[in-house]
């Protein structure tokens, strides 16, 4: 398992913007957890993974859309620091927060 920093910034300036928005978002929602509004934590193996790039592949524009994975160290959501109004939550079963 890895664990994922994924970030993303679509360009909303027109009709197919705002869908590519939330196709993105539906797709994360299914894979982690979104911290912020374009933020999601995520634990997977190699496989979902590589769905995953290549479910974005299908939805961005890559012309005028931005998405940005960032592989954490092994268990590295375990040590994320909040402040605010954040909230910690657990990604795994074998982790508690």
């Amino acid at each position: 398992m890895m664990d994922l920093l994924l970030t993303y910034d679509v360009d909303t300036t027109d009709p197919g913007g705002a869908r590519r928005l939330r196709r993105v978002a539906k797709l994360c929602e299914g894979y982690g957890l979104r911290v912020q509004k374009s933020v999601f934590e995520i634990v997977a193996d190699e496989a979902d993974y590589l769905r995953l790039l290549a479910r974005i592949d299908e939805i961005i524009d890559t012309e005028r859309d931005s998405v940005r994975i960032y592989r954490l160290p092994h268990h590295g959501l375990a040590t994320v620091q909040t402040y605010g109004t954040a909230r910690l939550e657990s990604h795994r079963d074998d982790l508690i927060v």
